[in-house]
């Protein structure tokens, strides 16, 4: 997937955002074990230092949650949801790590669910296996492919589930890889189904944004979505989407010149955020006043405008 770190990032939100939809979809037998009424805790500071403890090589998309069973059977467990964008002879092995090198840290028992999210159906790794001299060890751990939701599409687009959207995002924007008329024609059904699947304006700003990450498109499609977006929302009285999008218009845009534009993103995310927050640490100004990647800004913009906090707006960064 040549667009890896978007849909990194887009997924490790998602997850943040919709645990307990995404593991309904995808692992229904472990969001049925979760005492859902009480909180879960996302454990990433931990996990990153584990990582880098165990000096196991890049981190792929990672969640480590402390959660509480529903049975009351112990006082609190784990959950290491890895999501695999691209086929890894290796992955068996570095969840089988991660798994012993978690529950050493915490002495708790750990839960390793992996999402297999890349487009060779035929690769479904289930298990971890080595044995010397009579000495075996076998681990397995339950994985989700995302290409199985591709035989019945019109059940995945029809569900109300949150993370049925991020999953049908993720779908078509892999789809649609050479073919961006396509995928702007699948971008807007999709927008276009958080409005009339009745979601809250909460929901519907997160969700848009998710597909927004996954789904990108060149300058010119994303004009005319905009375009599409305007005119959809004023005719349903619900400007929430564009909204957002209006923060991000100043002058310098008029020239068309690609500073100008970057600028005004680097002085709207500054402003959002001060709105909101109030003064900024030092370390993030500095972050947002280098910020290059007019993709990356974008991004940013729209997630000051709904972060519920500097520190979930800082692990956009």
């Amino acid at each position: 997937m040549s667009e890896s770190t978007d849909y990194d990032g887009a997924w490790k939100e998602a997850l943040e955002l919709y645990l307990e939809p995404f593991l309904q979809l995808c692992f229904p037998t472990v969001a049925q074990g979760i005492d859902w009424a009480l909180p879960v805790e996302f454990l990433d500071q931990e996990l990153q230092e584990i990582v880098r403890d165990a000096d196991l090589g890049k981190q792929r998309v990672d969640k480590l949650v402390k959660v509480r069973r529903r049975d009351g059977a112990e006082e609190w467990v784990l959950l290491h949801v890895e999501i695999q964008a691209q086929p890894d002879d290796r992955l068996p092995l570095r969840v089988y790590q991660y798994h012993h090198r978690i529950a050493d840290r915490f002495g708790r028992r750990v839960a390793t669910l992996v999402v297999l999210a890349d487009l060779q159906a035929e690769w479904t790794p289930t298990s971890y296996h080595e044995e010397l001299w009579g000495c075996r060890v076998r681990f397995e751990y339950p994985i989700c492919k995302l290409l199985d939701f591709v035989r019945d599409r019109a059940a995945l687009e029809a569900s109300d589930n949150p993370a049925a959207i991020v999953v049908a995002a993720h779908l078509a924007a892999q789809a649609t890889h050479r073919d961006m008329d396509q995928r702007h024609r699948l971008k807007w059904q999709l927008t276009r189904r958080l409005y009339e699947r009745d979601f809250d304006r909460k929901n519907i700003l997160e969700l848009f944004r998710l597909i927004d990450w996954l789904m990108a498109l060149p300058d010119e499609l994303a004009v005319a979505f905009r375009g599409e977006l305007i005119n959809f929302e004023t005719e349903k009285r619900m400007p929430y989407v564009t909204s957002i999008e209006r923060l991000g218009r100043q002058e310098g845009r008029q020239e068309g010149r690609q500073q100008g534009r970057q600028e005004a993103l680097r002085d709207n995310i500054l402003d959002v955020l001060e709105t909101r927050f109030g003064a900024l640490p030092p370390t993030m100004r500095h972050q947002v006043e280098t910020a290059q990647d007019e993709g990356q800004l974008k991004r940013l913009l729209r997630q000051a405008a709904v972060a519920q906090s500097l520190a979930a707006f800082e692990s956009a960064l």
